[in-house]
């Protein structure tokens, strides 16, 4: 990660104009950096540095900027420089972006696209260190229903029952499924066994009277449809 100032140089040295809080208001928020937003809920830095050089030590702490939705505050205060107070306004400011963009809404979520199945998921999939098998139940509006996580571990026909998902599926009423999996690695190409377990749900779904519309695989903010690419 680029540092922007040296580590002597303090925020109220730097020209008016070049500060992060001034070039948000002038240039909106889109148009300042990772660092420079981390910059403005630190607020201030310390007798020695500046608050961009705090900022920037607090992205180099994690390996990627998800990591940081699921930080505590004990991983935040170990980062020279971050106190309690801090942490605290780190902590808040990662549970906000949350909730802002689980796209949750009062009423209920309509997919009507591989899209909609991937922006629903997608912040809370995409950072996961293990692979999770998640099942969206669909009413007959195609409205989520349910959410829930059914298998955790490598994705194989001997973990993915689909009994499981679905008896879940008739206990929720279900008139269809999309199914979910992440890959840890960040990339969503599907695997042979990806391809096995989607032709096998399928198969059940037949019978069952339950359709799968999609097989969602999630990778690093990133998202492949089995069924746009031909495997459904």
């Amino acid at each position: 990660m680029t540092v922007d100032l040296h580590a002597g140089m303090m925020i109220r040295d730097v020209h008016l104009a070049d500060r992060p809080r001034e070039r948000l208001i002038r240039q909106g928020a889109e148009s300042l950096s990772n660092q420079e937003l981390i910059a403005i809920l630190l607020r201030s830095g310390s007798k020695k540095e500046s608050v961009l050089v705090l900022a920037n030590r607090v992205l180099s702490s994690f390996d990627k900027i998800q990591d940081l939705k699921n930080a505590t505050i004990e991983e935040f205060m170990t980062i020279n420089g971050i106190g309690e107070a801090k942490a605290v306004q780190l902590l808040a400011a990662a549970e906000l972006g949350k909730r802002v963009y689980r796209k949750h809404s009062e009423g209920r979520y309509t997919i009507r696209s591989p899209e909609d199945a991937a922006a629903y998921l997608m912040t809370d999939m995409s950072s996961l260190s293990q692979e999770h098998f998640v099942v969206l139940f669909l009413n007959v509006k195609n409205e989520i229903i349910h959410k829930q996580t059914l298998f955790i571990g490598s994705l194989n026909s001997s973990i993915v029952h689909p009994r499981d998902i679905f008896r879940e599926a008739v206990k929720r009423s279900a008139a269809s499924i999309v199914c979910a999996h992440n890959h840890p690695s960040g990339n969503p190409s599907p695997s042979p066994e990806d391809i096995e377990v989607t032709k096998r749900l399928i198969e059940a779904g037949s019978i069952m009277g339950i359709e799968l519309l999609d097989h969602i695989i999630i990778g690093d903010h990133k998202f492949i449809s089995l069924k746009e690419k031909g495997y459904m």
